[in-house]
């Protein structure tokens, strides 16, 4: 009888102590927004980089892909230094050679930048050493292809030695690729941009990428490793799509309908941080016929800057200009889940 006593007793307390709190609120599952279709223009020959914004649908920058060589890291801890990758460009440090004089390529060995944003193979890579607080360059000789523009046309070369990293400035040399027109610059980093840019050609000119916390994807020409059917790796220039590499990530399915996609099944599928995982191959090229075909079934889900997650697939490679089909125009469609 006393057990019996106990547990009566013991269920009039847990009734007064729930009644004590408010009832569980249902939340509204979030509602997915419209369906958006868009269109960015690289034009025909691609000479053209465009940031794009999925959260409000708008490009937040365009420049032309020439119009800058070098990025610096612009980090509070950054040190990167990486060429554009757009213009096919790649680097040699020369052995036993001096800045200033004619530099000798026989033998150089060319680096490329990776384009799935790994900091382990990076092109000009770790350039510098620490002492105390300084970061110090190891005067070594760095020769840089600045690859092609959009015609095809070489860019020509330059000698660079990145001399030290102080209190947010980089201190740097170019000079021709003879030793002439030896030239000592400098760029300081930017804040909220996650490389600061700088034209050989013209040092004054003000090119800057937007605000990291704008942007999502960088449709634009790069420069990547395809493999031959022996796997022997060879350098190529693509036109794709490149994630922001300060918060972006992406999941790639080609197994279900892009209509059935929803957020619970996003939430099951694997993202990747690299640069590159939305990338080219959502388009072929068909040699015989000379025209791109793109497939509508690869889907990829995006979380943004913000941390929203959109469903996102590509239409079409091409539109209609002076009557007449123009290749260089990505379009695609995309849901916020």
């Amino acid at each position: 009888m006393h057990q019996y006593r106990l547990i009566i007793l013991v269920s009039i307390l847990a009734v007064l102590v729930s009644s004590c709190f408010k009832e569980d609120e249902l939340i509204a599952p979030h509602p997915p927004g419209n369906y958006t279709t868009d269109t960015v223009s690289l034009t025909e020959s691609y000479k053209y980089q465009v940031y794009y914004s999925l959260y409000d649908s708008s490009v937040r920058n365009t420049n032309l892909r020439t119009s800058w060589d070098l990025g610096f890291e612009s980090s509070s801890l950054g040190w990167r230094v990486i060429p554009n990758s757009s213009n096919f460009m790649k680097s040699a440090y020369l052995e036993g050679q001096v800045f200033g004089s004619p530099a000798d390529t026989s033998g150089a060995v060319w680096l490329f930048n990776p384009s799935d944003g790994s900091a382990d193979s990076l092109a000009i890579g770790k350039w510098f050493t620490i002492t105390g607080n300084d970061t110090i360059g190891t005067n070594q000789l760095m020769l840089i292809d600045r690859g092609v523009d959009e015609k095809g046309n070489p860019r020509g070369f330059i000698q660079l030695i990145i001399d030290s990293l102080v209190n947010g400035t980089y201190y740097f040399r170019i000079a021709d690729l003879n030793g002439t027109n030896p030239k000592a610059r400098s760029v300081s980093k930017k804040g909220n941009v996650n490389y600061t840019l700088f034209s050989i050609s013209d040092p004054s000119a003000v090119i800057s990428e937007p605000d990291y916390l704008t942007w999502d994807l960088l449709f634009s020409q790069y420069t990547t490793l395809l493999y031959t059917d022996k796997g022997e790796p060879y350098p190529y220039l693509l036109t794709g799509v490149l994630l922001n590499p300060k918060f972006v990530e992406v999941a790639v399915d080609s197994t279900v309908v892009f209509e059935d996609v929803n957020f619970d099944l996003a939430q099951t599928m694997n993202f990747s941080k690299n640069t590159d995982a939305i990338g080219y191959n959502w388009k072929r090229y068909d040699f015989k016929a000379g025209t791109y075909s793109v497939n509508s079934d690869i889907i990829y889900i995006i979380r943004d800057t913000k941390g929203y997650i959109y469903k996102f697939r590509f239409l079409d490679f091409y539109k209609f200009n002076n009557k007449r089909l123009e290749k260089g125009y990505p379009s695609f469609e995309y849901q916020r889940l």
